[in-house]
């Protein structure tokens, strides 16, 4: 499990979003997709498509994939909880789906 802290205002860099192949091939055939299923109001999750090199696999190339930025806006009150998305990866076989939670603290 996850644990970021945000500002309201703030944008961050979550981390890589890729589907990879034992031999560091990229299986996706498009941009990743991201949505919130539960989570705090005023957060907003998006994927930007971008080249990233899957180092937890001991991949040192980079292959298709994207960025997940999460920002938080209009944050009035401190508040800590779990945000729950479902991302989609677009292979070339059909779409697959997988689910990753975070635990969320906002800031004024």
């Amino acid at each position: 499990m996850s644990e970021i802290a945000l500002k309201g205002g703030e944008s961050i860099e979550f981390g890589d979003v890729y589907f990879i192949a034992a031999n560091c091939k990229s299986l996706l055939a498009g941009t990743p997709e991201v949505e919130i299923m539960d989570g705090p109001p005023g957060v907003a999750v998006a994927i930007k498509q971008a080249m990233v090199v899957p180092r937890f696999y001991g991949c040192g190339k980079p292959v298709s994939g994207g960025k997940m930025l999460i920002s938080a806006k209009d944050i009035d009150d401190y508040s800590y909880s779990r945000m729950i998305l479902r991302i989609t990866y677009k292979t070339r076989s059909g779409n697959l789906q997988r689910s990753q939670h975070i635990n969320v603290t906002l800031f004024p």
